[in-house]
């Protein structure tokens, strides 16, 4: 089936980020051959001055491109990089990304929380990136942002879901899309995410360094959409014991 968010039919569970990519050129190719819907843009690589290099021109018209506020030090910041990369790309899907840590770059969730209350009523689709917390993404929900976005590990880390125990619960509690985003390196995390009930994910650092980001785009393409196939039928519970494959009666005699 396919995602609805802010109003849109999203066909592919995979979003990109287009940071960290060596060239623009790989850009049109990953949307393409991955068959990509989603793809977020920092406001800092969009030019209007025609002697510079335009991130934009090489995203296909039908894109749907999520502002992305990386950079924000505070909620006005954050503010601020929306409202002009709205101007600039013509898209009110907005990514609040806000970071007052520079080590660990982990997300400052009460922050974001205040950006998000402004943004809402400024008429954007709003996607708050969060560290996974139950009770901050439920007073997202209540604000009326159209997905969370929890971390599975710190920006670029290729940890995985190392914080799977808090994703579930906030999985499992919100009613609007959950989307893992951060610390997914393997395309096998991002099937596991899915098989947790995960919506989308967003992936950035593990495709654009990859040595081929075309062909991993689309190994994450299919693992996304093996995880949630899996989900949609139903994960099988884990046993303590085993459970034989092959009946162990009905022998044959005289064997």
């Amino acid at each position: 089936m396919c995602l609805v968010l802010g109003g849109k039919r999203i066909k592919s569970r995979l979003f990109v980020g287009t940071g960290k990519l060596p060239n623009y050129e790989l850009i049109k190719d990953i949307i393409k051959e991955a068959d990509i819907d989603v793809v977020t843009v920092a406001v800092r690589r969009v030019s209007k001055d025609s002697t510079r290099e335009n991130i934009l021109d090489y995203i296909p018209k039908d894109t749907i491109i999520m502002v992305n506020t990386s950079g924000a030090r505070d909620h006005k910041e954050a503010i601020k990089i929306a409202l002009i990369g709205r101007e600039l790309t013509n898209s009110n899907w907005v990514k609040v990304e806000i970071e007052a840590d520079t080590k660990y770059l982990l997300p400052d969730n009460e922050e974001t929380i205040k950006a998000c209350q402004v943004l809402v009523k400024e008429g954007f689709k709003v996607f708050p990136y969060i560290s996974p917390d139950l009770i901050v993404s439920k007073k997202l929900e209540d604000i009326g942002v159209c997905a969370v976005m929890p971390l599975g590990a710190p920006i670029g880390t290729n940890k995985g879901l190392v914080a799977k125990e808090l994703l579930k619960t906030i999985i499992n509690e919100v009613k609007i899309p959950v989307i893992v985003d951060a610390g997914i390196g393997r395309p096998s995390h991002a099937a596991e995410a899915m098989e947790l009930g995960a919506e989308a994910c967003l992936i950035n650092t593990a495709i654009a360094t990859a040595k081929d980001p075309i062909n991993m785009a689309k190994a994450f393409k299919m693992a996304i959409d093996a995880g949630r196939r899996a989900y949609e039928i139903g994960i099988l519970k884990e046993k303590e014991y085993a459970d034989a494959s092959s009946p162990l009666t009905g022998f044959l005699r005289g064997v």
